[in-house]
């Protein structure tokens, strides 16, 4: 009982508390409109890898949902974002057309402040998670994940590292947002980049997305192919900055700086033009969680070369759409990128897969449709949930804990 009580002292700590929690009491204002039937929440500043795929959803929930959006704005969705007070305020009572509402959460604050409303303010809520994770979770989003009324796990991987799973649901990609080229080469001229060709890694500038080994790839593959140009596009974070330098070096030492290129961080709306007009996507980072990319690059018709991390195997397990490679090993990355320049035939046959591949099993519309199925199966689950004897001690111990946080900070 103690554990469980340690686990939501610990969890409001780390969750820092709204700055109306301080000001407004013990309980959430009355909410004075209709209730959501769902909240989907993105308590993160930064534009991540998670924030890219509720972007793309909500886009589409949104006209489907009677939806409330709470947290950073993101580009792509309409509703205007709404603070996690608010959002916990208008969740004090279900529609009427509901049993619940319910809260569809990616991080561990937001599975907190779910639980919060739910087990401690005892608001009509279920909660569903989704976890991307190939490893096994710490001992706090274990517990939080534990607490989860449904879990969607974005891969067959993912789904052995995480309890209460009720779904696999891979990640999406929107179709027609993302398309092939008419022509790879004009499309290639019209980006501004150097050469006849590209081939490019996306993602941040850092050892545990293989930027490195992207660049010695290149480093090896570029004298013989004096047309091609290598991009890398990312952000570079402060902490990365020395290991970028280095790299820059290594391509220095090689005379390839007219043709290795830090791309920086590219605008979202250009991204499918430059997929588009790549003739390979290399992403070989050397831990995934899932990786969006190369999905987007084989919507756009670019074969792909992958590493065995995150979902990718299942990108390109048919073998129609691009080459599977060891997690770190340049022999075998250098040999599969030389194999999709060398032979057209395989990468134009690669590249016509891998639209096809996006099209029928990673389109967003199928996303769409099995995260629907989910919320249909809560809202069609009546039993309302009761007390749960492990929390009835420990809500008690929280609210205590709770009520001198916020004197305290008062």
């Amino acid at each position: 009982m103690e554990v469980v009580s340690s686990c939501y002292r610990l969890a409001f700590v780390r969750c820092k508390a709204p700055t109306q929690l301080l000001s407004g009491g013990s309980k959430p204002p009355m909410p004075t409109e209709t209730p959501p039937e769902l909240i989907v929440t993105n308590l993160n500043r930064n534009f991540t890898g998670v924030s890219a795929t509720i972007d793309q959803l909500l886009r589409f929930q949104e006209h489907n949902y009677d939806l409330l959006f709470s947290g950073s704005p993101l580009p792509a969705v309409r509703s205007k974002p709404v603070s996690i007070w608010n959002a916990i305020a208008k969740s004090r009572r279900a529609p009427r057309s509901r049993q619940h509402i319910l809260w569809h959460v990616r991080r561990n604050c937001e599975m907190f402040w779910a639980i919060f409303a739910r087990d401690v303010l005892r608001f009509p809520i279920k909660t569903v998670f989704t976890s991307a994770a190939i490893r096994r979770h710490s001992a706090f989003p274990r517990f939080l994940i534990s607490k989860m009324d449904a879990v969607i796990a974005t891969s067959p991987k993912a789904a052995k590292f995480v309890p209460n799973v009720v779904a696999v649901v891979p990640h999406g990609v929107d179709t027609t947002r993302f398309q092939p080229a008419e022509n790879r080469s004009l499309a290639w001229q019209n980006t501004g980049y150097p050469g006849t060709s590209g081939i490019a890694t996306v993602g941040r500038v850092r050892p545990e997305k293989g930027t490195d080994l992207f660049v010695d790839t290149m480093i090896r593959v570029l004298p013989n192919r004096p047309g091609t140009t290598a991009l890398i596009i990312g952000k570079t974070d402060a902490k990365f900055v020395r290991f970028k330098a280095v790299l820059e070096r290594r391509i220095a030492e090689a005379g390839l700086s007219d043709r290795i290129l830090f791309a920086g961080e590219i605008e979202k709306a250009a991204l499918p033009d430059i997929l588009s007009a790549l003739s390979l996507l290399v992403a070989v980072p050397r831990y995934e969680g899932y990786g969006m990319t190369p999905l987007e690059a084989m919507a756009s018709g670019t074969p792909v070369v992958v590493s065995d991390t995150g979902a990718f195997s299942t990108f390109v397990a048919n073998g129609k759409s691009g080459l599977l490679v060891p997690v770190g090993d340049l022999g075998q990355t250098y040999d599969a990128v030389s194999n999709l320049l060398d032979d057209s035939l395989l990468a134009e046959s690669m590249a016509q897969g891998a639209r096809e591949t996006a099209e029928s099993e990673f389109s967003v519309d199928r996303e769409l449709q099995g995260i629907g199925q989910v919320y249909q199966s809560l809202w069609q689950d009546k039993a309302i949930v009761g007390e749960r004897p492990l929390l009835v001690r420990a809500r008690q111990g929280f609210l205590k804990q709770y009520h001198k946080y916020i004197k305290k900070a008062a």
